[in-house]
């Protein structure tokens, strides 16, 4: 039961279908919080307060409890419109979608990666579709995400019916960077963040410890130049390991992961916060060797196959690694 099944998943990971059809209800992740921990980040004051209900925040500036800093999170509500919003779902389920795991459905855009044996090719990777292009341009408008070329693109479907979530995780920190970008559509979710106490070779943690940081502790992009510290280094928590931080995800906003969430922090997607479809838009951008170190031939070369942009219902999605 361990194995791939129909419906998408492998391993320990499972989702209602599976649970209920194909007998991994044993595998279930049981995830045991304290939500007397618990803290919401509020993007209004970027502080987060005590409590569990993520829709807290919206009763701004009229918190309760003593708040705590919770450095290294972005929120930009109301990042793209309504109708922005309506096209691209539309050209998004024009697409073919590729099963995926817990209950999921992807679209990948961007080479291929073997995070095991860290090693990455261009593979069939041709670009991004163009009706996506305006999104990468707006990362402009926003100081934090100055100089962030885009190397991967990837839309994520969470479909309650299917009991959809994602495990506590980092993102594997060898070859991608350390400001994580989502655009969140179609409904508002939350992001679950609790204290990393595994071994640091997990999640190719440990690589964080060989280049600097993207964003300085001013809030400044540095993308690992001329930094003393290194990027797990200088985003070491000084919060008790116990809480537990809740971070909401407006409809149509824009997150920013950095520094200490991205490092000493794993995420996830709990099922119960998935109570309509969603979609999101989640980008990534390379590690500094990629950039100016010692894979920067690679790296460029992948940079400048992701300025490429291509009309998706002229496409031939046989050509799309992972399709």
């Amino acid at each position: 039961m361990t194995k791939p099944r129909p419906c998408g998943c492998k391993g320990c990971r499972t989702c209602l279908v599976c649970e209920t059809q194909y007998g991994a209800e044993n595998l279930k992740l049981q995830l045991k919080f304290d939500k007397s921990k618990g803290y919401v980040y509020c993007p209004f004051c970027n502080k987060a307060w005590p409590g569990w209900d993520a829709d807290s925040y919206k009763q701004h500036p009229n918190h309760e409890g003593d708040p705590i800093d919770y450095p290294g999170i972005f929120i930009q509500p109301d990042f793209i419109s309504e109708e922005e919003e309506r096209d691209l779902m539309k050209n998004i389920d024009e697409m073919p979608w590729d099963i995926s795991q817990s209950g999921r459905r992807k679209q990948n855009f961007g080479p291929k990666t073997n995070f095991k044996k860290k090693k990455i090719a261009v593979g069939k990777f041709d670009g991004f579709p163009e009706f996506s292009k305006y999104l990468q341009e707006r990362f402009d408008t926003i100081d934090l995400l100055k100089s962030y070329d885009v190397i991967e693109q990837c839309s994520l479907e969470y479909d309650p019916s299917k009991g959809a979530s994602i495990d506590p995780h980092i993102d594997d920190c060898w070859v991608w960077g350390e400001r994580i970008v989502t655009v969140n559509c179609l409904s508002d979710s939350v992001l679950t963040m609790t204290s990393f106490k595994d071994d640091i070779k997990k999640y190719n943690l440990f690589c964080a410890q060989e280049y600097g940081p993207a964003v300085s502790p001013e809030s400044k992009v540095t993308l690992g130049k001329g930094v003393e510290q290194t990027a797990y280094d200088a985003s070491k928590s000084v919060l008790s390991d116990d809480l537990i931080i809740r971070i909401p995800m407006p409809r149509r906003s824009l997150l920013v992961i950095y520094g200490e969430p991205r490092y000493h922090w794993e995420h996830c997607v709990l099922r119960e916060d998935i109570t309509s479809r969603r979609v999101c838009i989640a980008y990534r951008e390379f590690t500094p060797p990629y950039l100016h170190g010692d894979h920067q031939d690679i790296g460029n070369t992948i940079r400048n196959i992701a300025k490429v942009f291509w009309d998706h219902r002229a496409k031939n999605y046989n050509t799309i690694e992972g399709y």
